[in-house]
């Protein structure tokens, strides 16, 4: 499901709400996920999971088209974790609706 998908299934399910509201709501929810993570706080969404950031460490690669060893960076990586409802809900259901 993309995120404008997402905005017209709630807009059908909730058709007493106009859709640039909703579309605001949703963007300004992944905008604060993102800027929490940005900061290294971790989200948790009870029931859902859990967002945090993961750091990689900088490490030795090799471009695949010479061999050639090229250093590569540490960087921060975005994680997310399911919650126990979320396993439970997908396992139930076999994985989709």
């Amino acid at each position: 499901m993309t995120k404008s998908e997402l905005i017209a299934r709630l807009a059908s399910t909730h058709p007493h709400l106009y859709q640039r509201d909703i579309e605001r709501i949703v963007t300004t929810i992944f905008d604060e996920i993102a800027a929490a993570l940005g900061r290294g706080d971790r989200v948790e969404l009870r029931g859902f999971g859990a967002f945090s950031v993961r750091k990689r460490d900088p490490r030795q690669g090799r471009n695949p088209r010479t061999g050639e060893a090229v250093s590569v960076e540490g960087k921060a990586i975005p994680f997310f974790k399911t919650g126990k409802q979320l396993r439970e809900r997908l396992n139930r259901e076999g994985g989709r609706e």
